[in-house]
């Protein structure tokens, strides 16, 4: 089963006047794992499309997306895959490969349909293409990682590159995860924007009775929305975007628009927010 929600894109002063509801309902996505189905949204923000595949034992298989305009979801589109549950298959293009958890797949324009078969927990990320890249399958020791932040701060984390101009090639996809260490909760802080490309968060292996209090806006007019587990979040390039747990958690970032570069990125002092 294929549902498909779309997500329209809005701008800072409209954003201003939202109530709780009408913030959740802009740029909060829950619900999107459910046993025995594909469930998307796609975004007008550079239209990524991000969502949940769950086999749940049977095959799943991801082909026409009436929403993408064209024959097959990956005729003009690139897809990045990450695992966030037991192992499970991914089948494309002649080849299946085996994912085990927190395992990414690639698969580039013109892969053709997609099968999806175990027990994973499909995440997905999605941004149109104009060339076909090779397919890649990493695991995490195959990331490129970063170590940011300090205990003392409470932010020590490490960042899992997977799709970035430097590990595997794509054209405009660029995505990744964060992994909170023993005693840190904050996942971005001090803040940033950055104003040439779009976010998309994904909180996962959090505890059923535990929050994120997630971060956004302009870092002038700050809003909060209170994620739960696999709750997925929409950053507008113009939204800042960080969040701290009351619990631990990991999150899957991926970005798309117009610089892939990772550090390109414009940081907010700590006193200009509000």
């Amino acid at each position: 089963m294929l549902t498909v929600h779309t997500l329209y894109a809005m701008d800072p002063p409209s954003a201003k006047l939202l109530d709780t509801s009408g913030i959740r309902s802009n740029f909060h996505i829950g619900g999107a794992f459910q046993d025995g189905e594909i469930r998307l949204t796609y975004t007008h923000y550079d239209r990524m499309i991000v969502g949940g595949v769950v086999p749940n034992g049977a095959t799943l298989v991801l082909d026409e997306v009436k929403e993408c305009g064209t024959a097959s979801f990956l005729d003009r589109r690139e897809v990045g895959i990450l695992n966030i549950g037991d192992t499970g298959s991914v089948a494309a293009m002649g080849q299946t490969w085996q994912l085990k958890k927190e395992e990414v797949l690639y698969l580039p324009k013109g892969a053709g349909p997609i099968s999806f078969a175990g027990q994973g927990r499909f995440y997905l990320m999605s941004a149109p293409a104009h060339h076909a890249f090779e397919a890649v399958h990493l695991s995490s020791a195959d990331a490129n990682q970063v170590k940011l932040g300090a205990q003392e701060t409470s932010n020590d984390r490490t960042i899992f590159q997977f799709i970035h101009p430097d590990g595997v090639q794509s054209c405009q996809l660029v995505m990744g995860l964060t992994k909170l260490h023993n005693g840190s909760v904050w996942n971005t802080m001090p803040a940033h924007l950055h104003d040439r490309r779009m976010e998309a968060y994904l909180y996962y292996d959090l505890s059923a009775d535990q929050r994120v209090l997630h971060l956004m806006g302009q870092p002038e007019e700050t809003r909060h929305i209170i994620m739960a587990n696999e709750d997925i979040a929409i950053s507008p390039p113009w939204s800042i975007h960080a969040g701290a747990g009351t619990g631990s958690y990991t999150f899957c970032w991926a970005m798309a628009g117009d610089n892939m570069a990772f550090t390109d990125m414009d940081p907010v002092p700590m006193d200009l927010l509000k």
